[in-house]
This record gives structure tokens, sequence and C-alpha cells, in this order.
């Protein structure tokens, strides 16, 4: 079987991170030993073998949905978010602090990948409802990349969820020349799967029973506050825009008008 919380795994919420499945795994009574690092997630996602992961809502609704079993999702208690809710921050170099949002049109967006909820589909929406076109984009592979793209001077502006902007601010030596422009409405976050044919009111129970028991520092580190249950429909109502190749289009035809 296979336990994976890479969503938000770094060196530094690592040992946290072992300690909650360490708590999950007594509440189940077996499981995988060892969390597993290091694997391609689509590759843990759609696994038959798979115990416990987080996806993001974009890959569930887009293609998750129907060949896996939502758990629940956790409450992280992000500011302007109902529990279990997270939302996309605009950032942009110090530099630009005190801009709008609208200063940013035509320059240079960076992203993590076109299947992300916080980093591209939030944003992308709300560009869109407020007609901000942005000008190059610029793919990192990471939320975290993405914002040293921005850091770096590669790109202008990014959008992070929520969470790991709290942890780049935390960790990240750079997040000093970084500043918050906007933030997104909020949206579900990010769920914790099994594979079809496993219990998911199992898992949630031992879930939630390991958040409520995991030692104060570890739930800080990891910014756990709690477990809440949302059906499918409240992810698939979330709004998918054109993905990257199509907002190129755009972007090139608005470069010739």
């Amino acid at each position: 079987m296979i336990a994976h919380l890479g969503m938000y795994d770094r060196p530094e919420t690592a040992a946290a991170n072992d300690r909650f499945w360490t708590s999950i795994r007594a509440h189940l009574g077996g499981g995988p030993e060892d969390l597993t690092r290091g694997a391609d997630f689509w590759e843990v996602w759609k696994s038959p073998e798979l115990l416990l992961s987080q996806t993001c809502g974009c890959p569930y609704r887009t293609r998750l949905y129907g060949e896996v079993e939502l758990i629940g999702t956790p409450d992280y208690g992000l500011p302007g978010c109902p529990p279990g809710y997270y939302n996309s921050v605009f950032i942009a170099r110090s530099a630009d602090a005190g801009l709008p949002l609208s200063a940013f049109a035509g320059r240079r967006f960076a992203y993590n990948e076109a299947l992300s909820q916080s980093g591209w589909a939030a944003p992308m929406v709300h560009l869109h409802d407020r007609n901000i076109l942005p000008g190059a984009l610029v793919e990192t592979g990471g939320h975290s990349l993405s914002a040293q793209a921005v850091a770096e001077g590669r790109a202008d502006f990014a959008a992070l969820d929520a969470l790991t902007w709290e942890l780049v601010k935390e960790y990240d030596g750079f997040a000093a020349g970084l500043t918050e422009i906007e933030r997104t409405d909020p949206t579900p976050t990010l769920p914790y799967i099994t594979a079809l044919g496993q219990d998911p009111q199992i898992l949630f129970s031992a879930v939630e029973s390991a958040i409520r028991g995991l030692d104060e520092d570890s739930r800080n580190q990891l910014h756990l506050k709690g477990l809440v249950q949302f059906a499918p429909r409240d992810y698939l109502a979330v709004p998918t825009p054109p993905g990257p190749v199509l907002t190129e289009q755009r972007i090139r035809a608005a470069e010739l008008t």
C-alpha cells in the first residue's frame, strides 16, 4: 500500500509529516511503515495500491473523479477562508508593492503547472473576470519555484496557494523580496484521497483522530486545524478555465491588435 503526503512536504516539514503519518497509521491499525517520497504524483494518485494521498482540486475534477475516493479535506485555518477552504495569493516583487492587480496586465506570469487549482485555474478565472490578460507565461513546475522566479526577475507576478505562501514566508529567504498583491475567492482546499475499494470513512476517522492527537509543534508546522468533509460536487462545481495553450493564443492575438 502507498501512503503519500507530498503536497506540502519540504525539508522543514518532513519530520512533522512523518509524525502525522505514524499517528494515522496507529489509528488505522496498519498501513505502510513509511511515507512514499520522490514518486510521480500521478502514478501515486492512480495506483490501485493507494491508501492515502493528497491531491489538488483541479486534478480531482478534471482527471481523478470517479477513479478515487474522497476521504476528507484538511482545514488550515487560512485568513479569509471558511474551514476547509483556501485561495490563491498573487505575489510580486517588493518594488511593486501597492500596485493594483490591473497594473500587471501584459506582464510575465509564473505558474506551477496547468492542472493546478491555485497556481493556474483560480488566478486565471480571477484575471479573466477583471479583464486582465497577462503577457508571457512562465511554467516553473512548483509553487515555490514560481515565487523564486518572481524574486529573481524571471517573472513579474505569480499566484501561490495560500498555505504555500505561508510556508515560503516562513522558510525561504527570497520571500523578503516579495509582496502580496491580491487574493482570489476561496475554493475547497486540497483533499485527501484513497483508491477505489478502500473505505473512506475509516480513513476519515483515522486522519481526524490523528490531527486531534498530533503534538502542538507538528500541528503548527503543518498548519493543521481539523478535517472537514465535502461531497464530490463541491469540487466539480469549481470552474476550469482554458489552459496555457489557449491563453497564449489570446496573448498573441492581443499583441497584434
